[in-house]
């Protein structure tokens, strides 16, 4: 059973949202937001919700990443780019982020806890001086 969009308290704003985009960008573009039970859509944006934190020793990356199981994530890091990726029964994610510092990349600690993914790297030591001979 469909849920009655009358009910959304957020009708008015999304139906605004969709009014001032539409008129922004013309008449090629119809901007049309679903509401309600979309067939296996579960309403999360187009990306994944990522916060960076850089402390004088520590990068730590927190993901949001609702309904996944924690053996469904894999990550991987180079040193400069984390790779996420995890699927869902309702969404696949597949995220690249580029850190803001050079990071050890065998230093990664992750933890998951109520869709939430929390990555954190030691920096990696500034590059090596090279004597010139």
């Amino acid at each position: 059973m469909r849920r009655d969009d009358r009910d959304d308290p957020f009708d008015d704003l999304f139906r605004e949202i969709e009014r001032m985009m539409n008129e922004m960008m013309g008449d090629d573009f119809d901007m049309h937001v679903e509401r309600g039970e979309t067939g296996g859509q579960t309403g999360f944006g187009t990306e994944t919700h990522v916060d960076i934190h850089e402390a004088d020793d520590v990068v730590r990356v927190i993901a949001d990443l609702p309904g996944v199981e924690k053996d469904d994530i894999d990550l991987k890091c180079d040193g400069e780019m984390l790779t996420i990726s995890a699927a869902s029964d309702h969404r696949e994610y597949d995220e690249q982020v580029r850190l803001p510092a050079q990071v050890d990349e065998h230093s990664a600690t992750a933890t998951y806890n109520n869709g939430v993914l929390e990555v954190t790297f030691e920096k990696s030591e500034d590059s090596a001086d090279i004597d010139v001979q």
